[in-house]
């Protein structure tokens, strides 16, 4: 099987971070071969970059914002995601650029040409094969976060944005999704955790080559 990377987008409170568990318990579950990441975060550097970023009480200046977030990315990409596409591996990410259209470009107002710029030079020019967002209401999403249970999730600075920048935020991932619809999926992020998981699993296996049976197609068909 060819290697691809495939990345989990959604604003806070989206449910993405528990689809990305129960998404990568499935299909090693079928035997595939993948590697689940995260940004920021996915490397030792990148662990530490998130400590820095999202724990910290020191005011944070949006240049910075960016360009760390740039850095864990580069880190990400050249150390963990390169490699494991080269050896084959299905690789998932709990978010990658796209965010940081969204999150730094729409939601703190960097210049789009600045932040693609940002991400061509940290990215090195690689995208997603598949890119999913969870969209729901800004409201709900926010309502879960707030939820000390939801998704597992622990406070960081980002958990005290306001409604305004997430509305700006989840409408920059619409446009991003209206304008690449080969790549990019919305998935009703509104509805039953096993609901949600079901058409992730669906469109995954359907995306890599495999039936619900966790069979490639070829096998599907002799049987």
């Amino acid at each position: 099987m060819a290697g691809k990377l495939i990345t989990l987008e959604g604003i806070d409170g989206s449910g993405k971070s528990t689809q990305m568990r129960m998404l990568a318990g499935e299909l090693r579950l079928r035997g595939i071969d993948i590697l689940a990441t995260q940004e920021p975060g996915g490397t030792p550097l990148g662990r530490r970059l998130r400590g820095a970023f999202l724990e910290t009480e020191e005011q944070v200046d949006p240049r910075a914002e960016l360009l760390l977030f740039a850095a864990d990315r580069a880190q990400h990409v050249n150390l963990l995601i390169k490699p494991a596409i080269a050896e084959g591996k299905i690789v998932i990410s709990d978010r990658y650029a796209d965010a940081t259209l969204a999150y730094q470009g729409a939601g703190r107002g960097f210049p789009k040409e600045v932040v693609l710029d940002v991400i061509k030079l940290a990215t090195d020019g690689l995208k997603p094969d598949l890119t999913i967002f969870f969209d729901l209401p800004v409201e709900r999403a926010l309502s879960r976060a707030n939820d000390s249970d939801s998704d597992s999730r622990t406070t960081n600075r980002m958990d005290f944005e306001t409604s305004e920048f997430y509305t700006r935020v989840r409408k920059e991932y619409l446009s991003i999704a209206e304008n690449e619809p080969e790549r990019f999926r919305v998935i009703d992020g509104d509805r039953s955790v096993e609901e949600i998981h079901h058409d992730v699993v669906d469109l995954v296996t359907r995306f890599i080559g495999q039936d619900e049976s966790g069979r490639p197609p070829s096998a599907a068909t002799k049987a």
